[in-house]
């Protein structure tokens, strides 16, 4: 094998590592604290209000309790601004609160006020986990129909599912942590990360079937050296354009978005790590067995 190429597929098992050192902690966390969600899909009370002074976030939590309204939490959103996640409350409740804030706080200004009841989160929750089953097999059958090889759509779907385990497991760890909850934004990360992820993979699944028209003399690990050290420039060069845009975001942008373009920022990594050094690598693997069996 020319020596221009790097042996990436040597190191399989330091990949398998990593990945596992990434995964494992999330999963672990999903089976004991599981996520945290948002009121999308529990339902419940979100009411965001300006006041004319910074007010302290333990007082207003202390205020809610005596009035014995349940509250999951509340957040700074703004420097006067409070956002409070409730059980359902009516609009006479809201209001009876806002004159008790008044008495306590001086004048309030209502930024939002929304509910979700919670059968209409549990349809949302149903609809989310039927988009992202639907994602997952179109985009097998896509790939395989594509490759005219099953072997490569299911290696996709793995490395799909890498990417996935790492990004809810993450969500996962801040939610117990952090108290990060996951809602609609959270949803629209994921399909976006798997089809990101899936972009990549095929980029360099075609580069691997072009090489191996052209070179059939060389075996499956020569040839994703050669496809892997080939397009490793311009999937970086892609990637980090992406992941400083989200960097910026993260650190620049407001509350509402903030998760939003992390969760981006963790699937953004985790699927341009996971095409050449998960995705390949399980190509490699799959191909080895096949030719073991004499298939």
């Amino acid at each position: 094998m020319n020596s221009k190429y790097i042996s990436f597929m040597s190191r399989k098992l330091i990949y398998a590592v990593i990945s596992g050192m990434v995964i494992i902690p999330g999963i672990i966390s999903l089976f004991i604290w599981g996520l945290k969600p948002s009121i999308d899909f529990t339902g419940g009370s979100l009411w965001e209000v300006k006041f004319n002074k910074q007010v302290s976030q333990v007082n207003f939590d202390t205020l809610l309790s005596n009035e014995k309204i349940e509250h999951q939490a509340s957040q700074n959103s703004d420097e006067n601004q409070l956002l409070v996640r409730t059980k359902s409350i009516s609009e006479e409740e809201k209001n009876k609160l806002k004159e008790k804030l008044k008495e306590n706080f001086g004048e309030v200004e209502e930024i939002r006020f929304e509910t979700v009841g919670p059968t209409l989160g549990r349809e949302l929750l149903i609809k989310t986990l039927v988009a992202i089953l639907l994602a997952a097999i179109s985009i097998t059958i896509y790939i395989g129909w594509r490759f005219k090889n099953k072997m490569y759509g299911v290696c996709a779907i793995l490395a799909m599912i890498h990417d996935s385990l790492v990004l809810i497991g993450s969500f996962s760890l801040l939610g117990h942590f952090f108290n990060v909850e996951v809602d609609t934004l959270f949803v629209t990360a994921v399909l976006t990360v798997l089809s990101f992820s899936v972009h990549d993979t095929v980029v360099v699944y075609d580069r691997i079937r072009e090489s191996i028209k052209q070179n059939p003399h060389l075996s499956i690990e020569e040839l994703s050296n050669k496809a892997v050290t080939e397009t490793m420039t311009r999937s970086l060069n892609n990637s980090l354009t992406i992941i400083f845009m989200l960097t910026a975001l993260v650190i620049l942008g407001g509350v509402t978005i903030k998760w939003f373009a992390v969760a981006l920022l963790i699937g953004t990594i985790s699927g341009t790590y996971s095409s050449p050094f998960v995705a390949v690598p399980l190509l490699n693997v799959w191909n080895r067995l096949l030719n073991r069996r004499g298939c």
